[in-house]
């Protein structure tokens, strides 16, 4: 009788998601494992690789997402708000599906909402709870920061792309990137300010250089990197009280990058044998808090700490979640 109850359930929710916008044709696959001679080539060409959301007109693409990164787009929110089972981090799907003539772009969200509703019988409730998070602070000799000389101007939609620049959907709202033919990238995060992202062969490390930055935007992009992969990792809190715009600049090793993507679950290979330990291994990202003790170390170097508090955070909690989706 209880399966009777929750099937009805499952429908009910199924049927009033569909009442709300919905995609017309969607069709999901599991995604191939990546392939890094084709990521690397199209990076060299100047090309972003095709991974992540793509909405463009009447079509809207999710490529190599996971369970989780879907759910975080259909609901508009960062990763660490979603909590629900491991693999929900580590089942990649690729989606293409057809929008709706008419629908707008802030349609989209309730449309996937709808598809994971619908295809993967996703059952969510909301709720606010206390939990650790990462604090950005101000040091105790004070900042080290340049300060910017003007603030960053917000995205206009209706502003033509510029050659080379992409459109993203941010949990926060529209940003844009330009890949160059260096393998570096620019992401423009509007009001939040500018991200030069770049590999440095010489030293192995990705190199970070923020210009125009809050630090609310600094604290985001902090977030991102502790939670490389989707899974693990804090939230980053600004509670610096600094108000300004600034230039910042940070690396980060290759190697702490990687092996906290292969904690996450990436299939990225290249991976330490079995009962090899290294400094920054999984098992050293996972017993710092950042999962990167590079990430703590390149804060202080800017005058900043990361200390771990308890803030309220308000979380999407999946109460069911099907591994697999229904036919196509």
């Amino acid at each position: 009788m209880r399966k009777i109850i929750t099937l009805l359930a499952w429908t009910a929710i199924a049927a009033v998601a569909q009442t709300g916008p919905s995609f017309e044709v969607a069709s999901i696959k599991p995604s191939a494992p990546l392939d890094m001679g084709k990521m690397a080539a199209a990076v060299q060409s100047g090309q972003m690789p095709r991974i992540g959301p793509h909405i463009d007109g009447a079509r809207a693409e999710y490529i190599y997402m996971s369970l989780k990164d879907l759910i975080v787009m259909a609901y508009k929110v960062k990763p660490y708000q979603v909590v629900g089972p491991a693999w929900m981090a580590t089942q990649r799907f690729d989606i293409a599906a057809a929008v709706p003539e008419g629908a707008s772009s802030d349609d989209v969200p309730k449309m996937l909402q709808a598809l994971l509703a619908d295809r993967f019988k996703l059952v969510v409730r909301r709720e606010t709870k206390e939990h650790a998070v990462l604090a950005l602070v101000v040091g105790k000799g004070g900042p080290k920061l340049k300060a910017s000389a003007e603030a960053p101007p917000p995205i206009d939609e209706d502003t033509p792309l510029k050659p080379g620049e992409m459109p993203m959907d941010g949990p926060d709202g529209k940003m844009r990137m330009t890949m160059d033919k260096t393998g570096g990238a620019t992401l423009n995060m509007g009001a939040k300010g500018i991200m030069h992202y770049k590999l440095d062969p010489a030293t192995q490390s990705l190199r970070l250089e923020g210009s125009m930055v809050t630090m609310s935007g600094f604290a985001d992009m902090l977030t991102r990197l502790s939670q490389t992969g989707g899974r693990g990792g804090r939230q980053v809190v600004d509670m610096t009280e600094l108000k300004g715009y600034y230039d910042v600049s940070l690396s980060i090793p290759m190697a702490d990058l990687m092996n906290m993507a292969r904690a996450a679950g990436m299939d990225v290979p290249g991976g330490p044998g079995r009962g090899e330990a290294a400094a920054g291994s999984p098992a050293d990202a996972a017993s710092d808090p950042s999962g990167s003790p590079t990430i703590f170390k390149a804060v202080q170097e800017l005058g900043l700490k990361l200390e771990t508090r308890k803030g309220m955070v308000e979380q999407i909690v999946v109460e069911h979640l099907e591994k697999s989706p229904t036919e196509n």
